[in-house]
């Protein structure tokens, strides 16, 4: 297969590049470097996929469409998985402006030149539990309501599968949207929980803690995230998905905060200094997925808990990560 990846060298969409690229297939990937954390994660995680001769890669934008015309013309993927996009809540307080430009802008382009391109091909796009916002019913399922976005981000998530749908009845186009539930493993982003909370406590620093504590996630491993992605991108290939679609890919198991910290305390063998918090404007207090309709579509089926999940994630950080950037 030949596939184009936007986001390479970020968390999710490298992982994935790295799985295809393993696997024998061609890679197509772009990616803008954006400053949002440290890029030396992301030059990191780009030279590790650079050591594959079947990557071809692009610095580039999504809001640059001549590139992203003349890539699809150039390489004619059999499929597209748009991963890139301006991440974080809190960053969308003081840059609303990014959120527009690269979740909305930026995806805008990506349809126009996937209904355009010279053969049909399917579209795979990066969407988020935050869509769900102030539900209160769980497990999240994809039939909930979801017009009560707590945050920019979310909204321009939501904003997402509202143009994709359009998009694929207009135009007879596949757009496939995955709802991804809190996301960590090793390469993870320095801006969430679990690499904050390990960076703090190593150097015996307090961690804030929001809500008091009392907050759950459905903290989903990469791997179990990456090999959901495989599956929908065979099964739209062969013609199995088609349409506009929408899942959750989650790991069906909501995890109290505090029961994070505990493991990053045996793991790291440092006590951790809490700084107790209120909740956050634009959080949400429980995330949960039901899997069910992913399970039956591509039979995905997770099998990382936390307890396995984090420890991989702190020998990553301890071993590979910090003799990196001494």
């Amino acid at each position: 297969m030949k596939i184009f990846v936007t986001g390479t060298s970020g968390f999710i969409g490298f992982h994935l590049a790295r799985r295809l690229l393993e696997e024998g297939h061609q890679v197509i990937g772009l990616d803008n470097f954006n400053p949002y954390y440290d890029t030396r994660l992301k030059e990191a995680r780009h030279a590790v996929l650079a050591k594959f001769q079947s990557f071809l890669s692009y610095r580039g934008d999504l809001c640059d469409r001549p590139l992203l015309d003349r890539i699809l013309v150039d390489h004619a993927p059999d499929a597209l998985v748009n991963l890139a996009a301006q991440a974080g809540v809190r960053y969308s307080f003081e840059h609303p402006e990014e959120y527009i430009r690269s979740n909305v802008t930026g995806f805008l382009n990506i349809l126009e030149v996937v209904r355009r391109a010279p053969t049909k091909i399917p579209l795979i796009y990066a969407s988020s539990s935050s869509v769900y916002g102030a539900n209160t019913q769980f497990p999240f399922s994809e039939d909930q309501p979801t017009e009560t976005p707590l945050s920019l981000y979310a909204a321009s998530k939501k904003s997402n599968e509202l143009i994709a749908h359009s998009y694929a009845n207009l135009y007879g186009i596949t757009t496939i949207g995955l709802r991804f539930f809190s996301v960590y493993g090793p390469w993870g982003r320095p801006d969430m929980a679990l690499w904050l909370f390990t960076e703090k406590m190593l150097r015996g620093e307090p961690i804030q803690v929001f809500n008091n504590g009392n907050m759950w996630r459905d903290f989903t491993y990469i791997d179990d995230i990456v090999a959901g992605i495989v599956g929908v991108i065979d099964a739209t290939i062969a013609g199995s998905i088609a349409g506009c679609q929408i899942y959750n890919i989650g790991n069906d198991q909501s995890e109290k905060l505090m029961d994070l910290i505990g493991i990053l305390e045996r793991e790291l063998g440092v006590k951790a200094k809490m700084e107790l918090m209120p909740m956050q404007d634009g959080d949400v207090l429980k995330t949960h997925a039901d899997i069910s309709r992913l399970q039956k579509a591509v039979g995905y089926a997770p099998t990382t808990p936390i307890s396995e999940g984090i420890p991989k994630f702190v020998k990553w950080y301890r071993d590979e990560w910090l003799p990196a950037i001494k």
